[in-house]
């Protein structure tokens, strides 16, 4: 298919349907700004569904379009430009969708792929804990199954992101008792609608509460639904942060670029960008945002694989949490003292306010999915090939 028509096609959709009832949700529903509209967010992901917008990259017969990188790519900044909002069924989409769909059996492909695609099921990500930090391998929620082969878990998973509005959860947990480190895990699909779940809001600086505490007493879920072999839940949940790597990271700059405009805009409209000062930081943004368009396009450009993350990808994650919480810090330099009082919800508060997410939410980026630390040791070890400190 011819690139620009299909930029034609994405832009003339979204202009004819990111219209009406669904007008208030442009730009709206990124980090720091997930509980914007929940119920309304969900029926566009079904009027997504129904133009064949979700899946783009799946194989067809996994009910996806099949479509080249460059097309999916396209539909990413077209989605963006047009002010397509948050995704709630990203989760279930780019990270378990993959994942099934390179691991799991054909039936619990058959049985999740299409609520995913559909925009039925909404996905939550079950993998940090308290008291382990960015050590996805010091798990310590068990799992074991009970004489009919069924499932059952006892723990507390955390920072999980939009647990609340979500049908089901992939949880990695401890299967071998007495097992450490890697070693003994297990990957499960879990209905978060049941006894022996409690869902506890965490609320941000920002005034939302899109991360949750999730906590297991006896939850239960079916015998096979597990991803891989009962022990092989590192595997899976690595391939699965592999994915969390690809295409929508392209997306995942698009948002930025669009953040980006915004504290140009607001520079201009206070007289901020008459400072040389800070017109040299949001030329070296823009030279930045740059270079991690760049570096998505490298990591994308071959298929490593399912298990494989390739070295420009180890760089990703701490490329970009450090420009993002370094245009949060310029946004507030530029708004100036107005950004001391907390903007209103309405439209003529809209750049100030969502600058001020950015700035609040962007504190947490080079923390939450593996510190810095973390991220440079994993560059270092498995980049560089330098001995483990």
């Amino acid at each position: 298919m011819d690139e620009s028509r299909f930029r034609k096609e994405v832009a003339d959709w979204m202009a004819a349907h990111l219209s009406g009832r669904f007008a208030c949700l442009k730009h709206r529903g990124g980090p720091g700004d997930e509980e914007a509209w929940p119920a309304l967010r969900k029926e566009w992901e079904q009027e997504l569904a129904g133009g064949g917008w979700v899946g783009l990259g799946w194989p067809q017969e996994h009910g996806g379009r099949e479509l080249p990188l460059s097309l999916q790519m396209v539909f990413h900044e077209e989605y963006v430009r047009a002010g397509g909002p948050g995704r709630i069924g990203h989760i279930g989409e780019t990270l378990l969708a993959p994942t099934l769909i390179a691991l799991g059996t054909p039936e619990l492909q058959r049985r999740f792929l299409p609520g995913i695609r559909e925009g039925r099921e909404y996905w939550a990500q079950g993998y940090s804990e308290p008291g382990a930090g960015s050590d996805l391998a010091a798990i310590t929620t068990r799992c074991w199954q009970d004489e009919d082969g069924n499932w059952r878990l006892q723990g507390q998973k955390v920072w999980t992101s939009l647990a609340h509005e979500s049908d089901w959860i992939f949880v990695v947990a401890r299967s071998t008792p007495g097992s450490v480190g890697r070693e003994g895990l297990s990957f499960l699909l879990v209905p978060l609608r049941q006894p022996g779940i409690e869902i506890h809001p965490i609320r941000q600086m920002t005034g939302e509460a899109e991360f949750n505490s999730v906590f297991f007493d006896g939850a239960v879920t079916a015998a096979d639904c597990i991803v891989g072999k009962p022990g092989e839940g590192w595997k899976v949940a690595m391939a699965l942060l592999g994915f969390e790597r690809g295409v929508s990271t392209l997306g995942q700059q698009m948002h930025f670029s669009h953040e980006l405009q915004l504290l140009v805009d607001v520079a201009r409209a206070n007289g901020a960008a008459r400072d040389p000062a800070l017109r040299q930081r949001i030329a070296a943004a823009w030279i930045g945002l740059q270079g991690l368009r760049d570096n998505g396009l490298r990591m994308l450009e071959e298929d490593g694989g399912a298990t494989a993350v390739r070295a420009e990808a180890l760089i990703y994650k701490y490329a970009w949490s450090n420009w993002h919480r370094e245009l949060g810090q310029l946004a507030m330099d530029v708004i100036g003292v107005a950004g001391d009082v907390r903007a209103a919800d309405d439209a003529g508060s809209d750049a100030l306010r969502r600058l001020q997410q950015v700035f609040f939410f962007s504190r947490a980026d080079t923390i939450y999915a593996g510190t810095n630390e973390i991220q440079l040791n994993i560059i270092a070890e498995r980049g560089l090939g330098m001995p483990r400190g």
